[in-house]
């Protein structure tokens, strides 16, 4: 299929055709992919400045690499769009992030070139050198490996974890730092740091390779001077050449070099291919290459809201509606650091996405960044509360997921007041099932000590982190990312494990945990005349509130848990649990929430319906309880 527009992305039918371009063909392919990207942020909210970055790098790669039978890991997969564009995906590239259409990560269910769904950062690395041990041990040693991971997420723990196993295996492997002195927002942190160095570093160049050879044709006589002089000599290139953090881990180091000159990133592929062991090879890059307003300010750019482009100036097309949940939760934490300097909130590189730029700004001695490292961020957020200090560790709900041992370990088993501020705690649309915060509810509760709360009203968030600050516990505080529900009457103080009646009835209950109380109060609204619905508001699910528990199935009545969460360990087992220990008859409680399968990307609304919450499929569960369960037997 031919397109006038894009004609070489539309006549690649995979990413071998790249092969047959002329240098000047790739560059044109490079100017192709650009003009798509903006195209497409026309339309919708997308990954942007980070796949603007890494054009003429996927280029380069696909042009000295097979990848239907070579491995790539593409790590924090959200720059896979150019990758997309070059194997055979252009022409159904505008569906990307829509549902049913593409996904904006990796897939393996999409192309033989997406290897692993990668949502997270740093684990590319890990399997990288995981592909290339198994290729050898099935007899496929000819394969070529490898990774490409971004300067922000290279920080992360695994990732040196992999580093040190990729040393000691010295198997064949490359893998391709991309630098472009981001992550989500601008990195921190001593490896930042030595990155920087790294890149600065005027004997990279023509000098690093005449050191080298200066440095080999040193003499050595006897032992001791052999050692004298071999120490000597890894002294100078420490100084000099740079990237020994690499070498002492028997990696190779090679660059940096231009990351957007397609000529030279091939050159160097080529050559690092032929090495042997593993090897690192650091390019530079820009992130926004090629989009001056983007360059200028890749933290907004990251993932813009959809824009118009008016002689390259970037029109947002501005949506009306109530502040997200993220919004009063930035504000609340604002307001406890004013109100108390003991008051901490740590991000793992999310300030951006937590919205916690103004925070920042404010409160610099109170604000701690450290980076794509969640497990660290929890484990320091233990330590500050051990010295007296009340950290909110404030991260996504699916990141938080790193944490998983340092919660149980470091938190919950010290019984430390740390506070969680889970964002995105729910279906996250378009981002897909490596984002969708999904399971918090289960993984939280399950530890002792641990507080679990949810707001259903925009107001109840800045009252539980008041709470939680107050509480000498952990506790954990979930939102999605949505508009917050408004209460347009005064909201009852957050008493430990209490839930509040927002509307009584008498045909049956729905009890909703967190933001799906919107879509509760709604449903008992369409169902009005028709029958006469109680709506609570849960606020915990641990500990949660027996008496409302023993009430609303004492009524005789049907009872809906809803929730947007895992059926599967959430607030609905929660509410079971509750009313098994209590002896009560469960037969007229079902359980709403996610199911235990991965959501697909799309609409957050379309995506809610098609699980069953949506205000619609409530109400429609509301009927089908009424005639069975009205009475137990």
């Amino acid at each position: 299929m031919n397109d006038p527009k894009h004609p070489l992305l539309a006549s690649l039918k995979d990413a071998t055709g790249l092969r047959d371009f002329s240098p000047q063909q790739l560059e044109s392919a490079a100017d192709e992919i650009r003009d798509v990207l903006c195209n497409l942020l026309a339309t919708r909210t997308a990954h942007f400045a980070s796949n603007l970055g890494v054009v003429e790098l996927c280029l380069a790669l696909h042009c000295e690499f097979d990848f239907r039978t070579d491995r790539l890991i593409w790590d924090t997969g959200h720059q896979i769009y150019p990758h997309k564009l070059v194997t055979g995906r252009y022409h159904s590239f505008p569906s990307i992030r829509t549902q049913g259409g593409l996904m904006g990560y990796p897939n393996p269910h999409e192309s033989e070139y997406d290897l692993f769904m990668t949502g997270h950062a740093g684990c590319s690395v890990s399997t990288a050198v995981g592909l290339r041990s198994g290729d050898i041990m099935v007899d496929q040693p000819d394969r070529r490996t490898v990774a490409v991971i971004g300067d922000g997420a290279f920080p992360s723990g695994i990732v040196f974890e992999a580093l040190n196993n990729a040393g000691h295996l010295e198997d064949d492997l490359t893998i391709v730092l991309n630098d472009n002195k981001m992550s989500i927002c601008h990195r921190v942190g001593a490896v930042a740091g030595y990155l920087d160095r790294l890149r600065s570093n005027p004997y990279y160049t023509g000098l690093k390779s005449e050191v080298g050879k200066l440095l080999e044709q040193i003499p050595m006589f006897g032992d001791p001077a052999e050692r004298f002089l071999a120490q000597l000599k890894e002294g100078v290139k420490a100084g000099l050449v740079g990237g020994m953090l690499f070498e002492e881990l028997n990696i190779r180091y090679v660059g940096p070099i231009d990351g957007h000159d397609i000529a030279l990133v091939r050159k160097y592929l080529a050559m690092a291919r032929e090495m042997k062991g593993p090897v690192l090879l650091h390019v530079v890059t820009e992130k926004g290459h090629g989009y001056k307003p983007a360059a200028a300010d890749p933290v907004f750019f990251h993932t813009p809201p959809a824009f118009e482009d008016r002689d390259g100036k970037p029109v947002p097309r501005h949506s009306d509606g109530l502040p997200p949940f993220t919004v009063h939760a930035r504000d609340a934490i604002s307001q406890a650091m004013a109100a108390d300097e003991k008051v901490s909130v740590i991000t793992a590189a999310m300030c951006q996405g937590n919205k916690l730029e103004p925070v920042r700004e404010k409160f610099p001695k109170q604000f701690f960044d450290v980076g794509i490292c969640e497990s660290h961020a929890v484990a320091f957020a233990a330590g500050q509360c051990k010295a007296g200090a009340r950290p909110i560790v404030d991260i996504y709900s699916t990141f938080l997921q790193r944490s998983y041992d340092q919660i149980f370990q470091e938190v919950s088993l010290q019984d430390l007041p740390v506070v969680f501020m889970l964002d995105r705690a729910g279906l996250t649309g378009p981002d897909g099932p490596t984002h969708h915060g999904v399971y918090d509810v289960g993984y939280m509760r399950l530890f002792p000590n641990i507080v679990v709360m949810a707001p259903g009203y925009a107001e109840e968030l800045g009252m539980m982190l008041r709470f939680a600050l107050d509480h000498n516990h952990p506790c954990s505080i979930r939102y999605p990312k949505a508009s917050a529900l408004q209460r347009d009457q005064p909201v009852p103080e957050i008493e430990l494990g209490k839930s509040e009646i927002i509307r009584p009835g008498e045909d049956g209950t729905i009890v909703a945990f967190g933001a799906m109380l919107e879509n509760a109060l709604a449903a008992a609204e369409m169902l009005e005349g028709e029958l006469d619905i109680c709506v609570v508001n849960a606020r915990f699910a641990k500990p949660i509130d027996e008496e409302m528990v023993r009430q609303s199935i004492e009524t005789g009545k049907f009872v809906l848990t809803v929730e947007e969460n895992a059926v599967m360990g959430g607030f609905g087992s929660a509410f079971l649990e509750s009313a098994v220990a209590q002896r009560l008859d469960t037969r007229g409680v079902q359980t709403l929430g996610l199911p235990d399968s991965f959501v697909e990307h799309g609409d957050r609304n379309e995506l809610l319906h098609q699980c069953g919450l949506s205000p619609e499929a409530i109400a429609e569960r509301c009927r089908q309880a009424t005639p069975a369960t009205s009475t137990f037997a």
